[in-house]
């Protein structure tokens, strides 16, 4: 299981990885001449209203499957109290990340989980360079195995049956590794997204618009759905060893009793994600290949998209690929892809993450138009949205973007707060002040203003 470098880019080429040369220390995020680094505090989930029925669909399929389709024959999980370790040169922001983590999983989800220095821990973070990372998985920004604890340990278990998920019978000892050398917040969204995986679903499911455990990267902390879905999964009606006959026929009551508003809700049954959807998403998006192959690959994904009939947050998602995929070269085109993911992300419930991020690409265009207030009523609601699933890339461009819009009104005060407060943001979010004021730059080049005044 790993987390795939599938970066939901938030305006023209923010949010993609950065070649090493572009990486800084982490000394950098430590001495720098901007303003501290603004963190999230109390975490706010967002309340389910999900359908019994559905949950226990999703349930079977994320935690009976792998991502690569192949089923299970038993259900696993950790029993009794488990406990993690984190090892390596890890960012001065994980530590504190990871306990947070960890208080939401024991006060959420109802699992002992506690931290430890003890060699013989159930989960050991490693915490190692991106290089070493895609030494071993190339496409991977992080991903957890079983039964190893360490790196080396990992490369010489790598080929054999020891490391394989599908020969689980039980979880005793498992590894996560991530990145010591991305910004903060990618290093914590690989502690929610593989920490999560290493507890519980082993699969990832595009039709959820509400989870981590979607490889479409919107949400990248743990959500309210998240939780109980792990809640359920250390139910003590469930057990390891279990078959998956024996895990349907519990989970009824399982989720009756944890999520007794969901009893009522009508199933939505949404369609499953055929896998050449998948593979045209994750090479229109991902890394490696050419314009002309992520065009295709972004036009077949909506050819798929339209012959299932998808009225849903994934026929939003194949237009937002679409869009960003145009920006550079068809802007006109590229609009008009982002209207139609808004207008697909608002039909379906609880993909406002989802409208926000379509926001961020809409007002950009509005800056660029000379229309301050089009893009201050676009941001507006965002910037609570961004700050309420705690992510701090797309809570500081919609400030810049705010920012640039009070200074192209006449605003210049207003702007010149707004963009201070969106660099604490960007420092966790963006890491390096390399990249924090790359992010400026590029926001600024935005305003009919500054290229007016020769600023770029």
């Amino acid at each position: 299981m790993r987390r795939i470098l599938l970066p939901l880019t938030l305006l023209l080429n923010a949010c993609m990885p950065v070649t090493q040369s572009e990486t800084t220390t982490r000394a950098a995020f430590v001495d720098s001449s901007l303003p501290s680094m603004k963190v999230f505090s109390i975490p706010r989930p967002v309340a389910v209203h999900t359908s019994n029925a559905d949950l226990a669909r999703d349930f079977m399929d994320l935690s009976m499957s792998l991502e690569s389709g192949r089923t299970l024959d038993v259900f696993t999980r950790f029993e009794g109290p488990i406990t993690v370790r984190l090892i390596g040169n890890a960012q001065p922001s994980v530590p504190r990340d990871l306990d947070r983590l960890l208080h939401r999983l024991r006060r959420e989800a109802g699992i002992d989980i506690t931290p430890t220095a003890s060699a013989d821990a159930n989960i050991t973070i490693n915490a190692v360079s991106r290089a070493e990372i895609q030494r071993v998985l190339p496409q991977a920004a992080c991903f957890v195995v079983p039964n190893v604890s360490t790196l080396p340990e990992y490369r010489r278990a790598r080929r054999s049956s020891r490391v394989n998920w599908s020969t689980l019978t039980s979880r005793t000892r498992l590894a996560i590794f991530l990145p010591n050398d991305s910004s903060p917040q990618e290093a914590r969204d690989c502690l929610h997204e593989e920490l999560a995986q290493a507890l519980g679903p082993l699969n990832d499911l595009y039709r959820l618009p509400n989870s981590v455990f979607n490889d479409d990267n919107v949400h990248t902390v743990l959500t309210g759905y998240d939780m109980l879905v792990l809640r359920a999964h250390y139910d003590p009606a469930l057990r390891n060893g279990m078959t998956r006959q024996q895990v349907m026929a519990r989970l009824p009551a399982i989720l009756d009793r944890l999520n007794p508003q969901g009893r009522g809700v009508p199933a939505r049954r949404a369609a499953r994600t055929p896998r050449p959807w998948i593979d045209a998403i994750q090479t229109a998006l991902g890394p490696g290949a050419s314009a002309g192959a992520r065009r295709a690959a972004a036009t077949e994904a909506l050819g798929i998209a339209s012959a299932m009939g998808w009225q849903d947050h994934r026929r939003g998602f194949a237009h937002y690929a679409m869009g960003r995929i145009l920006q550079s070269t068809r802007p006109d085109v590229a609009r008009e892809q982002f209207l139609l993911a808004d207008m697909y992300f608002a039909r379906t419930p609880e993909t406002e993450l989802h409208r926000a991020y379509v926001a961020s690409q809409l007002a950009a265009f509005a800056l660029t138009e000379d229309r301050p207030d089009v893009a201050l009523n676009l941001t507006g609601h965002s910037v609570d949205l961004a700050a309420r699933y705690e992510n701090a890339a797309l809570l500081a461009t919609l400030l810049m973007l705010r920012a640039e819009a009070f200074d192209l009104s006449g605003r210049a005060s207003a702007g010149a707060d707004v963009r201070l407060d969106s660099l604490g943001w960007a420092r966790y979010g963006f890491g390096s002040d390399w990249s924090v004021r790359a992010k400026l730059r590029e926001i600024s080049s935005l305003n009919p203003l500054n290229r007016g005044r020769g600023r770029l």
